[in-house]
């Protein structure tokens, strides 16, 4: 008697279990019973990548590209020298006595009035600040007649311009596709790693069904639920065990399920959960393990008949047989908790329609694609162009779409409403959205967003670009290091009634150099400049206009233009690299840069790098916790040890 107790007790409790939740409910249930989290993490091959969800954050252990490269077939030259030049007034400069395609390095020095021929590909020869296409010059006695003019840094990439070296190119949780799969090949990666795919095991039930290229009987019918379940399942991060076909006998569908418990970390089979067939599959689930079902009756349509269970912390889902309705509550419960496990992110639209944040140029009498990174804003969606030039990998990577700019158009005004073909229908809009100056220290900060489950994306234009961004709401932070002469202070000179500002930390800003130049070395920032400047052989690398640094190089020459004044990369990274590979020598940059490239360094001073924020944007809660974030022990050390130095407490 007392052996068939708890048989009663089960079939007394099993009356309860059609009962129908509301849908939040259920979920609810559900996520707390089983808690979706990735289930470890495994190191693959770069060509078994594809499709994984990357485990940590990865740096780029090099700069991409590693030396200023050409973007065209052409000749390296002064941009100075051309200035003037046109089909009218042609500049006629002497051929240097080499030739660089891509893999030959330079060995001359590109002097005034002269010109080497370069490859598309091709290293950047040391005096060279532009890249003249070939198209646009002839050669007549042996020299070179250039008919168009070029601005300094035209035609070409700068060192680390795509991916600067320790900058985070792919962050945690990341699905890895082609595209980053081009960019971890590009920064020479071979292994990566991802979390463990979650090992779902999936079968039907039903003795109406059979197997898709089998001869139809009278009164069967043909499995589609497991087919698509698997391939769903794929879709979704994870690995599909298929366990075919079981017919509707207590015994075979209880072996079905442990047998897969056994061997995945969740099931989901489809059919039997109405009431009457779903009385018998929910009694052997319910006895399986604990917590046992979790809900069995959701208020939906279709998908009413749905029955979720956890089993010793793994998920059982029994879906509705009608092929409609075991999709619907698949991608309703399933596909949450899958994505969880592998550690992809929701799913989104694949197209949207955007707002132009700037004006986007383009070639008159060409179809142009131009690819845009999204960002959500207070007017609906933004569209900011990435235009890092044809060879930057991660000017397709960090795209979330494309719009076209038709071939009669020369330029897509700012504000244009336009519709956006998103490049996958994972990408979601970023929860906070920072243009301005780019430092290293950030990239800790927006991991410690990323493990927080808050998508950020930095839009690096330069602090002056930053601030005018915020001034017209474009974007939620502004870093920026913009230094007031006359009142000798950071930032808060530049503010106006809808902007405040935030402190971050201090950087020192410095002169870099190639250790044992006797022209810097053992000097104070004055005598190196002079002598660096009395030098005519002695070539500076700057930094693009509107950004900080910039301000700082034009107070230290005072108007002077030495050679290399018109050669502005838009980086830290680019201006060590230039001058570690002896392409120049000296430029300015931060310290954590100089160290991180084995150069000399001369302290000009302890810069503030501080965040502009919209007033609007002040209490949005990404912002908040960015800036909690930057105040947390694990980002504060990161910030010590790369030698940045917190604000001081306000009194």
């Amino acid at each position: 008697m007392n052996e068939m107790r708890p048989a009663r007790h089960a079939s007394r409790e099993q009356a309860q279990f059609l009962r129908v939740l509301s849908r939040d409910e259920a979920m609810a249930r559900f996520a707390q019973a089983l808690d979706p989290k990735p289930l470890g993490i495994e190191q693959v091959d770069l060509a078994g990548a594809l499709g994984r969800v990357v485990a940590d954050h990865i740096p780029a252990p090099v700069d991409v590209p590693p030396f200023d490269r050409s973007n065209v077939d052409g000749f390296a030259l002064r941009a100075g020298d051309v200035v003037a030049a046109s089909e009218n007034s042609p500049a006629s400069l002497a051929l240097n006595d080499e030739t660089i395609a891509c893999g030959t390095e330079p060995g001359l020095t590109v002097n005034p009035s002269t010109a080497t021929p370069i490859a598309t590909g091709g290293p950047i020869p040391r005096g060279a600040d532009a890249v003249v296409m070939i198209e646009h010059t002839d050669l007549e006695a042996d020299r070179l007649v250039v008919r168009r003019a070029v601005a300094p840094a035209q035609n070409i990439s700068f060192a680390g311009s795509d991916m600067a070296l320790g900058e985070v190119v792919l962050r945690k949780r990341t699905q890895i596709g082609s595209r980053e799969i081009a960019m971890l090949a590009a920064c020479g990666i071979a292994r990566v790693n991802v979390f463990r795919k979650p090992r779902v095991g999936v079968f039907s039930t039903g003795d109406e069904l059979i197997a898709p290229g089998s001869k139809l009987r009278p009164a069967a019918i043909y499995d589609s639920n497991g087919p698509i379940v698997c391939a769903s399942v794929i879709e979704n991060g994870g690995a599909a065990i298929s366990y075919g076909m079981v017919s509707d006998n207590a015994a075979a569908i209880e072996a079905a399920l442990r047998k897969a418990l056994t061997e995945c970390d969740m099931v989901v089979l489809s059919g039997g959960t109405s009431k009457g067939a779903g009385d018998l599959t929910a009694e052997i689930v319910g006895r399986l393990g604990k917590p046992g079902i979790i809900a069995h009756g959701v208020a939906l349509k279709p998908g009413k008949p749905l029955c979720l269970a956890v089993v010793d912390g793994k998920a059982v889902v029994v879906l509705p047989g009608f092929p409609t309705s075991a999709m619907f509550t698949f991608h309703e419960f399933v596909v949450p908790v899958l994505r969880r496990t592998s550690g992809l992110p929701e799913r989104d639209e694949s197209i949207v329609e955007a707002q132009t944040a700037v004006a986007i140029p383009s070639d008159f009498g060409r179809t142009e694609f131009a690819m845009v990174a999204l960002s959500e804003q207070d007017g609906g969606l933004k569209a900011f162009p990435l235009a890092k030039g044809s060879g930057a990998v991660t000017s397709f990577a960090q795209a979330d779409g494309f719009l076209t700019i038709e071939a009669l158009a020369d330029r897509l005004p700012q504000g244009s409403r336009v519709p956006v073909t998103l490049l996958s229908r994972d990408i979601q809009t970023p929860d906070l959205t920072i243009m301005g100056s780019h430092c290293p220290g950030l990239e800790h900060i927006l991991s410690a967003l990323s493990d927080k489950g808050i998508r950020s994306r930095i839009v690096a234009i330069g602090s002056l670009g930053g601030l005018r961004a915020a001034r017209r709401g474009e974007c939620d932070i502004a870093p920026s290091h913009l230094f007031d002469p006359n009142s000798g202070t950071y930032n808060a000179p530049f503010l106006d009634e809808c902007l405040t500002l935030v402190e971050g930390w201090r950087r020192m800003q410095g002169i870099v150099f190639r250790k044992g130049d006797t022209r810097f070395e053992s000097r104070s920032v004055e005598d190196a400049i002079a002598a660096a400047i009395a030098d005519a052989d002695c070539h500076m690398v700057n930094r693009n206009q509107g950004s900080g640094t910039r301000m700082i190089v034009d107070r230290l020459l005072n108007r002077a233009e030495p050679p290399g004044y018109w050669n502005q990369p838009r980086s830290h990274n680019a201006v060590a690299a230039a001058v570690a590979q002896s392409r120049a020598d000296w430029g300015v940059a931060i310290s954590f840069v100089a160290d991180a490239y084995g150069l000399g360094f001369i302290p000009i001073a302890e810069e503030h790098f501080d965040f502009i924020i919209p007033k609007a944007r002040r209490e949005h809660t990404p912002v908040i916790a960015f800036l909690e974030a930057r105040e947390s022990p694990d980002v504060q050390a990161a910030l010590a040890k790369m030698g940045f130095t917190p604000a001081p407490k306000a009194q």
